[in-house]
């Protein structure tokens, strides 16, 4: 599914104007992304935690030249884990 079709979706199912549910959508990423800026987390009971993880810098192989060594800068990325409700759906 891609975020079309869950606007769609979302649309449908609460009952409101597609631009109504990608409002909705567009804002929910927003949040999420400004909190994680802010070394924050949103926590969504169920569902499951968004988060931001440092990465810290180390050194990688360049993938064209196998024995020539390059360093990785030390980097944030988001990360998900997902809550306990989630996983025993998928079961």
């Amino acid at each position: 599914m891609n975020k079309a079709e869950l606007i769609q979706v979302i649309a449908d199912k609460v009952g409101v104007k597609k631009v109504e549910a990608e409002k909705m959508v567009s804002t929910f990423i927003d949040v999420v992304t400004a909190t994680l800026k802010k070394k924050g987390e949103v926590v969504l009971t169920g569902f499951g935690t968004f988060s931001a993880k440092k990465r810290a810098a180390r050194v990688g192989v360049n993938p064209q030249k196998p024995t020539e060594k390059i360093k990785i800068a030390a980097t944030t990325v988001p990360k998900f884990k997902a809550g306990k409700t989630l996983k025993d759906a998928l079961k």
